[in-house]
């Protein structure tokens, strides 16, 4: 069973910064690429940044030059850093499997999420 615990989540003020872990396990994270989604009140949840078994990484337009994802993979764990954080960056964030975004609904087995909010 696939299991997620994303942490470091909190209240900040804007243009602070955080840092998100998000633990995974094995069978998961092992060989699959990772992404970093959110999901704001009354939104769809969205890709943030994905980063593959070998280090390749991807970024929203949104985020671009501002938050930076890596993984550590001896120790199954997925880091976010966002820097410059604003408003619209406030959302509670998860980490997953990297999928196309048409299918991010698909997917079923979600952690409990790290709630972010930035205030103004």
């Amino acid at each position: 069973q696939v299991q997620l615990v994303e942490s470091g989540g909190g209240l900040v003020q804007a243009g602070g910064s955080l840092r998100l872990s998000c633990a995974a396990s094995g069978s998961i994270f092992s060989t699959n690429a990772m992404a970093w989604y959110r999901q704001a009140p009354g939104n769809q949840r969205e890709l943030v940044a994905g980063i593959t078994s070998g280090g390749n990484t991807n970024y929203a337009d949104a985020v671009k030059g501002r938050f930076t994802i890596s993984r550590d993979n001896a120790k199954n764990t997925l880091y976010l850093q966002m820097n410059n954080l604003k408003p619209e960056d406030t959302a509670v964030y998860y980490c997953n499997a990297h999928v196309p975004r048409q299918f991010i609904t698909a997917i079923t087995s979600w952690g409990q999420g790290t709630q972010v909010t930035v205030s103004s």
